[in-house]
């Protein structure tokens, strides 16, 4: 089996996580440089995940002879720059999300691994945790039918660096660093094949002296009439509050990723500590993680990325996934300004086209009429709605049976 050398560009937050993850979990790949502008803050990143080598030069680190992937956790106004010079490099290149500040850069990004011919992976961690790899397993299985509505929420008290709180840096506030992981999981769940046409959304900033929204709210509209709806926040108190519902013609789903899971803890103690991310406080009761890397979705992000790279298939989550998230928070960005549906502007569907949810479907009749509901009563009787076709007219009718 194939062990892989890798460029880590950044020694920050993420850079950290996915080192652990890289490290840990399959036991063969390895980080062989890192790349750092703060040549200290390098050089303390190879002490603590036992990497040879740090440069502050990131070119360096690409064109190192004995790496063939690229690792970008590099802030998002360094990723166009990174993935150019992997792209020129002939190295695959994983890149963490948001792909791009906007659809535009995010296309070129897009552009540069398609026309270099290289492996490009969209570190979309989120879209991996076993949860929702599980729940949309039992999505595309039929589970709970055609799939109508996704709720995805994703709020804490705000980002770790300095640098996410500048728009001029990342291309906008809560929605460019929780939208994005959003809007992902819900094509997950309503189907990648499936066009997100229009946005209406909503955004303010309602507690950080910042320019960009601290809050958002918004409504994607699929091509065949299912609806996503994202939430997101950098003013929640309390930690980290992930959550996914999914509602279906034949069920529903529902997951929680990060708060109140079942591992809930009380301390008065001393130790303190890390409890995990985005945890406000190190007493009273806290909600602990059991292994971030895994409930976070990172080991199984890589073994895809891997897996897929060693395939010469592409990975769940592909550059062109980047790009239409791009251009669906571009469009959430217009409606906020508007106050109006706004399109999603793509400069190419890769798709194909969805039938509209239910078409081809024949109702239940029930003696010449239309059945649209069932239920059964307290006594075991069912009751039925029932529609006449030629007058329109509604009834209730109680049977004996089903």
């Amino acid at each position: 089996m194939k062990q892989h050398q890798i460029a880590m560009l950044g020694a920050g937050f993420i850079s950290d996580f996915y080192a652990m993850t890289l490290h840990s979990q399959r036991s063969r790949d390895q980080v062989r440089i890192v790349s750092s502008r703060d040549e200290a803050r390098g050089k303390a990143f190879c002490e603590r995940w036992g990497v040879p080598d740090s440069t502050t030069d990131m070119a360096a680190a690409v064109n190192h002879p004995e790496v063939d992937v690229v690792v970008i956790g590099l802030p998002n106004y360094v990723h166009a720059d990174a993935v150019e010079l992997a792209a020129k490099a002939g190295k695959a290149v994983l890149c963490t999300k948001p792909l791009g500040r906007t659809a535009t850069e995010a296309r070129a990004m897009l552009e540069a691994v398609e026309q270099a011919g290289v492996f490009g992976g969209y570190l979309e961690d989120l879209c991996y945790t076993p949860k929702t790899l599980k729940a949309v397993r039992a999505v595309r299985s039929g589970a709970i039918g055609e799939v109508t509505w996704v709720r995805s929420r994703e709020t804490h008290p705000g980002p770790h660096s300095a640098w996410f709180w500048d728009g001029r840096l990342t291309g906008g506030g809560a929605i460019v660093d929780l939208g994005c992981h959003c809007i992902e999981i819900i094509r997950n769940y309503v189907g990648k094949g499936v066009r997100p046409v229009e946005v209406m959304c909503h955004a303010d900033t309602l507690v950080h002296p910042i320019a960009d929204e601290d809050n958002a709210v918004a409504l994607i509209k699929f091509e065949n009439g299912a609806i996503g709806q994202f939430e997101v926040s950098w003013t929640f108190r309390g930690g980290m509050d992930l959550r996914d519902e999914v509602a279906g013609t034949a069920g529903t789903i529902w997951t929680n990723h990060f708060l109140r899971t079942g591992f809930e803890m009380f301390t008065a103690g001393t130790a303190g500590g890390y409890v995990a991310e985005k945890a406000e406080s190190e007493k009273g009761w806290l909600f602990p993680v059991g292994d971030e890397v895994v409930e976070l979705g990172y080991v199984d992000m890589f073994s895809d990325m891997f897996r897929a790279l060693e395939a010469g298939a592409p990975p769940q989550e592909t550059f062109y996934d980047g790009y239409v998230v791009n251009a669906v928070m571009d469009a959430s960005f217009r409606s906020a300004k508007s106050g109006r549906w706004e399109p999603v502007e793509l400069f190419e569907w890769r798709g194909g086209v969805a039938p509209r949810i239910g078409s081809g479907a024949q109702p239940e009749m029930y003696e010449g009429k239309v059945v649209i509901k069932r239920e059964i009563l307290p006594d075991g009787r069912h009751k039925l709605i029932l529609k006449d076709p030629a007058s329109g007219d509604f009834e209730d009718r109680v049977v004996t049976a089903g």
